[in-house]
């Protein structure tokens, strides 16, 4: 399987996977004060949204470097 399969491959599921998801969210930890042993912090759920158009147009650029990239065997 050649380079531009996989990564034509790779593009797809991506593609499928953020329509799907629509996003995803991780906890960002953030250091505010220390004082002696005592250590505050605050944890921040950050959210990342995934736009439909994004989704779509990796399938389609995956899908189309399936089709006509890399060399015919």
């Amino acid at each position: 399987m050649s380079t531009a399969r996989v990564f034509a491959v790779i593009l797809i599921a991506a593609g499928t996977l953020g329509l799907v998801y629509r996003g995803f969210s991780y906890t960002k930890n953030e250091h505010q004060a220390k004082i002696g042993s005592l250590e505050l912090s605050i944890k921040n759920k950050q959210n990342v949204d995934i736009p439909t158009w994004a989704g779509a147009g990796a399938i389609v650029a995956g899908a189309a470097l399936l089709l006509f990239g890399g060399p015919r065997r």
